[in-house]
């Protein structure tokens, strides 16, 4: 699959309903993104949340409330328990923040008896980009949760990418790790540990995809950028995925594309027992549908 609407026409192929909590369902963005998959017949929405406000949203986005099971809940922390609680029972396939805090939405998906997050798993987000100037989506790791990764960190935010990747059809993906430097240096710290993560793929501790590092993003995306810097690397200029050292990197990338290069995305929390969809306000509609339709790829089987 090389677009996000690629992605949405299989989800819609196989003919499953994905069940999705939605975490206090009370704003029409959300409303309106989870009512268009439930109308194209591939999800199963539970709207959890004030049920008098979710019908009145409703109304208003001109979509019939009875297309959702609603569960009316007196306030959002209910709201959010509850979504969590039916995912962690088996009742939903998928977790959906919606008109909550991201910090208390996350907390409820964190908590070490009733939260989604396995004992010393590590949580991290990553999202498919699809962009007018690249010829396939890119997929990038970390947007959202991890600040500075560590080591192990990068490590499971390189294998989540690659299994994300591989659900897509891509068998070996490439991954370039981003800097702003394709040198190894004292001086920029991730450019070492870019270094070992190398030496982990050559002795089969990191499987499954091609890997390289430091690179910059010209490198890892441009073929003629080798060609004029006379630098050799086996991703060609052709990644799949591109892991950044830090949060703040990683998001300003993909935020410039969204705002300047009109790019869409699909991202998924991950670490998780089951999917679970965070977006930001910011997100295009297109792509809100984008990151349910990704959730169901991820929830189920090819």
């Amino acid at each position: 699959m090389r677009s996000l609407e690629e992605l949405a026409n299989y989800v819609r192929s196989t003919g499953k309903r994905t069940r999705i909590a939605v975490a206090r369902a009370e704003d029409p963005n959300t409303i309106a993104s989870i009512g268009k998959a439930v109308n194209e017949g591939f999800v199963e929405g539970i709207l959890v949340g004030s049920k008098p406000k979710i019908e009145e949203l409703c109304k208003a986005e001109q979509i019939n409330p009875a297309i959702f099971r609603v569960i009316d809940t007196r306030d959002e922390e209910e709201a959010v328990a509850e979504s969590v609680r039916m995912v962690r029972d088996d009742e939903a396939d998928v977790l959906m923040k919606g008109l909550v805090g991201t910090d208390k939405f996350l907390k409820a998906v964190l908590d070490k008896e009733k939260g989604l997050l396995p004992e010393k798993a590590i949580m991290s987000y990553v999202c498919a980009l699809q962009l007018p100037g690249y010829h396939k989506l890119l997929f990038i790791s970390d947007t959202a949760v991890i600040p500075y990764p560590d080591i192990n960190q990068k490590i499971a935010m390189i294998n989540y990418s690659v299994a994300m990747a591989q659900r897509f059809g891509i068998e070996k993906p490439k991954v370039a790790l981003i800097s702003a430097t394709e040198k190894v240096s004292d001086n920029i710290p991730h450019t070492l540990e870019y270094a070992e993560l190398c030496k982990m793929v050559e002795r089969g501790q990191i499987k499954n995809c091609v890997l390289d590092g430091p690179l910059d993003i010209f490198l890892a995306c441009d073929p003629q950028a080798s060609i004029i810097k006379g630098v050799s690397s086996p991703l060609a200029g052709d990644a799949d995925v591109l892991i950044f050292p830090s949060l703040e990197s990683a998001n300003s990338f993909y935020k410039g594309l969204m705002l300047f290069a009109k790019g869409e995305l699909a991202g998924l929390i991950q670490g998780t027992i089951k999917p679970v969809i965070v977006m930001s306000r910011s997100e295009s509609a297109a792509s809100k549908f984008y990151c349910i339709a990704l959730s169901c790829l991820m929830g189920g089987e090819i």
